[in-house]
């Protein structure tokens, strides 16, 4: 099996600064090559804590998972980039979205306004273009998308696509979306997508906040849960970067250690 492309993110946040450090450092050391963090008003601001990251880490890159762009002006996320891009020696990768469907009250609370679908993909693009125009060395862009206006308009400008897919996704409708991108460019955009369970292991949030179990996502043939056997389970991933260029997959912090044989079926190349 060639599994020399596949890549991993983890996504931690921090807990306190010294325990930060011991985090961005054991992912580095586990093989991960990107640690990703947050952007909501209810976890750390990403730009700082991503920076106390770099200090501490040599090779692993960083990338806040992902940024909401109408929670920030242009040039504050130019700023910003251009200040990590700096401090870790061009390790950051700025993952970005138009804003989750309930961050609203996020930039209501930031005194920002929030807009229509259409504006903040259109503040999107900007945003990214001022990146580009104004950060050197740029970042690769990672846009997060999930409906077909914004997985079009991704095909556009995005290095690269992460599947923002509901836990509840098949395989057939995570493939229908990479058809939707391949439908909208001729660039070979390669994709991300994010754990949701392993085995009967699921984060938090999705059991907890989400009501939903590891049995109930299998019934429904969800394509983020995959089998705890981490053969079976380095298979599906291998198939999927073959047959939909599904090169990245995103561990929540919390799967990390029951992810961890499944990390160990691909070589670590940073």
């Amino acid at each position: 099996m060639n599994t020399t492309s596949m890549r991993f993110g983890l996504v931690i946040t921090p807990r306190s600064g010294a325990a930060w450090a011991k985090d961005a450092r054991d992912a580095e050391q586990r093989g991960y090559r990107t640690i990703l963090l947050p952007d909501t008003l209810n976890t750390p601001s990403p730009f700082p804590a991503l920076a106390a990251a770099a200090a501490v880490t040599g090779t692993v890159r960083l990338r806040p998972n992902v940024l909401a762009a109408p929670l920030r002006t242009a040039a504050a996320t130019v700023r910003e980039t251009a200040a990590l891009q700096l401090l870790s020696d061009g390790r950051f990768e700025l993952g970005i979205g138009s804003g989750r469907p309930d961050a609203g009250s996020e930039a209501e609370r930031l005194g920002l306004p929030w807009g229509s679908a259409a504006e903040r993909r259109a503040q999107l693009a900007d945003t990214i273009a001022a990146v580009r125009a104004q950060v050197d060395p740029a970042p690769e862009v990672v846009v997060a998308a999930s409906g077909p206006r914004m997985l079009a308009a991704a095909a556009e400008f995005a290095d690269r696509i992460l599947l923002a897919a509901g836990p509840q996704v098949t395989e057939a409708e995570l493939a229908d979306m990479v058809r939707v991108v391949r439908d909208h460019t001729d660039r070979d955009i390669p994709f991300s997508h994010q754990l949701i369970g392993l085995g009967d292991r699921l984060p938090y949030w999705t059991s907890a906040r989400l009501g939903l179990s590891a049995d109930a996502l299998r019934a429904a043939g969800a394509a983020g849960v995959l089998d705890a056997d981490p053969d079976a389970a380095a298979a599906v991933l291998e198939n999927r970067r073959e047959k939909y260029g599904i090169d990245e997959v995103i561990v929540p912090g919390e799967l990390s250690d029951a992810f961890a044989p499944v990390l160990a079926r691909f070589p670590h190349d940073q």
